[in-house]
């Protein structure tokens, strides 16, 4: 197979979204803590996000297509008001980027009204919502979230309390939920049995705030209070705070996404104990044990890249320097018309200080090759900017695997180290030498944290059962059905 390296938009990774929310003691307005969470959350997401509220058992909300600050204004957020409020940023891994899919999902049926947000892909999502057509149900959208609602609406009507129905409905629903649940008076926080993704609690007085990362409970002023453990229920109404643990298989493991410590997680947020920046670094560490060169200088591609560089730095005491500056202000949607455009928008984004890397020998640090279309470019702007030598070193494994837990790795016949050797991707980027963090070296990144987590893009071994429903789309490359499962 022929990779192009022609498509720089599709070589980034995107995870499908962040939860934000919040149960007021009236210290604090909800509708403008989950903004500003939601803005700390915003590289999780930003192709839509929305804000609903309660106020006095009435729900309201507004959400639209865009990143937050296009989205949201005082005007707005003043209409929002309430006691308590969840919210949610996306990017569609599953369902299209369409209005109807933007979320928290509010829905209307005859105990009330429900919201939802949801972060992460089930597994059984496409069987359950067959199974609810099949009972007269008429979907809207066409994400799992959507199944969860219908989920969690019917065992309500069997049972006497929200949190119930969402107890019962963790013991159906497979895969990937870090979710929230809003009824006119309580909201429900739960995290899937595996802890796939992240969701911690704070506190802001005696508000109670729920959040998929640390940094965005900072971002409101709240204070870290735990992370919500995998296979957890915490309800926060008036009555307080309380924890549940339904009756789920207790054999299940622990199975955090490593990839949020690679790249999706901002570098100030702890997840499950373990430091992000921390762990990049460690990484850094890794490669420069594992894969040592001769070299004048380290450095990191924004941002991913720039705290691998500093362990890396650290650990072979090659000088670390910033060296390419990134961007900040592209657009999201980015026309490339050309082969010499497509080149040109690399540097749009990213362009090195040509002074620092001048004669130098350089290892540069990026924390993955996905479909391969960006690594040459990088490394010949480099190239072109003077540098004498551009080692690579990447802080994650070879992709070989798809995801079917809420990040969209695309299916093996487009990952190029499904395609090509180490040493043909080497010769392709036109990099001088290339080394990948070693897979069995990853729980070295989190330092040994006693927290098991889930390698299946680069290892093909899933915590979590995969049907052939959700394994349609992604078996391209020589993979079936049935021989995806001898690697569980």
């Amino acid at each position: 197979m022929n990779f192009s390296f022609d498509n720089f938009s599709k070589e980034e990774l995107h995870e499908e979204c962040g939860v934000f929310g919040i149960f007021s003691d009236g210290t604090i307005n909800p509708a403008y803590a989950c903004y500003n969470g939601l803005l700390a959350l915003q590289h999780r997401g930003q192709e839509s996000c929305g804000i609903a509220v309660s106020d006095d058992g009435v729900i309201d909300y507004h959400k639209n297509m865009g990143l937050v600050s296009e989205v949201f204004n005082n005007s707005i957020l003043d209409s929002l008001s309430g006691q308590m409020g969840i919210s949610h940023v996306r990017y569609s891994t599953a369902g299209g980027s369409v209005l109807e899919n933007a979320q928290p999902l509010v829905m209307r049926y005859v105990k009330g009204t429900l919201a939802v947000a949801h972060n992460g892909n089930l597994t059984n999502a496409i069987e359950i919502r067959r199974r609810l057509e099949k009972r007269g149900a008429i979907f809207q959208t066409t994400i799992d979230s959507e199944v969860i609602c219908y989920a969690i609406a019917r065992e309500r009507l069997k049972c006497h309390s929200v949190e119930e129905a969402v107890a019962r409905v963790m013991s159906v629903i497979q895969g990937a939920y870090s979710l929230l649940v809003m009824s006119p008076r309580k909201i429900i926080a739960a995290r899937d049995p595996h802890g796939f993704r992240p969701l911690c609690m704070g506190k802001y007085n005696d508000a109670v705030v729920f959040a998929s990362e640390s940094a965005a409970l900072d971002a409101c002023g709240a204070k870290f209070v735990r992370d919500i453990e995998p296979g957890e229920i915490v309800v926060a109404d008036n009555e307080g705070v309380r924890s549940i643990k339904p009756d789920l298989d207790q054999n299940i493991k622990r199975s955090i996404c490593i990839f949020e410590y690679i790249y999706f997680a901002r570098s100030d947020s702890c997840i499950d104990g373990v430091s992000v920046y921390e762990a990049r670094k460690q990484a850094g560490r890794i490669l420069a044990r594992t894969f040592p060169v001769e070299a004048d200088m380290v450095i990191g591609v924004p941002e991913s890249g720039i705290d691998a560089a500093i362990g890396y730095s650290e650990e072979s005491k090659i000088p670390y320097e910033k060296a390419i500056v990134k961007n900040s202000y592209i657009g999201r949607t980015f026309i490339k018309p050309s082969q010499k455009e497509r080149m040109k928008s690399v540097k749009i984004k990213l362009n090195p200080i040509a002074d620092m890397v001048k004669d130098k020998r350089v290892v540069m640090i990026d924390d993955s090759i996905v479909r391969g279309t960006t690594v040459d470019r990088i490394v010949t702007m480099l190239r072109e900017a003077g540098a004498k030598e551009v080692h690579m070193r990447i802080s994650s494994p070879p992709f070989m695997w798809p995801c079917y837990y809420g990040t969209d790795i695309p299916s093996r016949g487009e990952l190029i180290a499904c395609n090509h050797t180490i040493e043909e991707i080497t010769k392709l980027s036109g990099a001088d030498s290339l080394g990948y963090l070693p897979a069995e070296n990853l729980h070295e990144m989190i330092n040994y944290a006693p927290i098991g987590f889930c390698s299946g893009c680069f290892t093909g071994k899933y915590p979590a059962p995969v049907t052939k429903e959700t394994f349609k789309g992604k078996e391209r490359g020589g993979m079936n059905f049935e021989n995806k499962n001898k690697y569980k």
